[in-house]
């Protein structure tokens, strides 16, 4: 009996190593990844006349984003806390997370979520064109490791959306093609990894970000089917950090059906813009 128990510790103490193995060697990729994102900036300043042909609401967000004179970012990294949820009736749970947004194009977002026993962590990452969610129980228990041809196209759409976190890359210039849809919703068309993404900005008079939306690829529908699906964050609050204006609190999620399925909601507490 002894030696079944000591076998069975022994066991126990290996698959415990391995895990620990894993997520070692996990965290040295994302931190690889990281360091891979901070594209050096281009030392471009911003000037009223890079948005000076676009239609009047288009200039009016830009210029209330980006202040004149401040150097072009190519990435930022954002602090974050909040609240998540699995289901859309499913509890709150808290959230902390670090997040750099890129033009290389690609992002990554670590985060623990959870209270108590229901203590999760881990990474959502586009990165050459592939994406992959990957999040851990107590921080080494795999709880889900996707990777798919379908996550490379949500990745990219989500990638696009956060642009508005790094308005930079959102100039005409990285090939971003904008229209007027009326005097207070602005569109911008463009591609990522192939994938494309149109983003519908509501702004104020302003020019203030109010909300944005996109048709992205997901599957959190009921039947867990792939498809393009109505992506919403409204935009409630905003800060200027490094002559950039972007949104600081938001709160977003899927409309399916005209039910809008709110999982997500954040407040960031620190935004690092790369500006030398």
């Amino acid at each position: 009996m002894n030696n079944i128990l000591l076998a069975i510790v022994g066991m126990a103490i290996a698959l415990l190593l391995l895990l620990l193995l894993i997520r070692l060697r996990y965290d040295r990729l994302l931190k690889e990844i990281w360091r891979s994102l901070k594209s050096l900036p281009s030392g471009d300043v911003f000037t009223a006349d890079m948005v000076a042909d676009l239609d009047e609401p288009v200039q009016r967000y830009f210029l209330h984003a980006i202040a004149p004179g401040t150097l072009l970012a190519s990435y930022v990294e954002l602090e974050m806390n909040g609240s998540f949820r699995l289901k859309p009736d499913a509890e709150w749970l808290p959230m902390q997370a670090s997040q750099i947004i890129s033009t290389v194009p690609g992002f990554i977002w670590r985060a623990k979520i959870g209270k108590g026993l229901m203590n999760f962590s881990g990474a959502d990452y586009f990165h050459r064109g592939k994406g992959r969610t990957r999040f851990s129980l107590w921080g080494f228990i795999p709880l889900v490791d996707a990777q798919s041809e379908e996550i490379d196209r949500s990745a990219a759409g989500r990638l696009g959306a956060e642009y508005i976190w790094l308005p930079s890359a959102l100039l005409p210039q990285n090939g971003v093609t904008w229209k007027a849809i009326s005097y207070d919703t602005i569109q911008a068309d463009f591609s990522i990894n192939n994938e494309p993404v149109c983003l519908t900005l509501t702004i104020d008079d302003n020019g203030e970000l109010l909300e944005v939306s996109l048709p992205r690829w997901g599957n959190a529908t009921s039947e867990k089917s792939w498809q393009y699906m109505t992506f919403i964050a409204d935009c409630l609050e905003e800060k200027t950090l490094g002559g950039y204006t972007v949104p600081c609190k938001i709160s977003a999620g899927w409309l399916e059906n005209n039910e809008y399925r709110l999982f997500f909601q954040s407040t960031f507490k620190e935004a690092r813009f790369t500006l030398k």
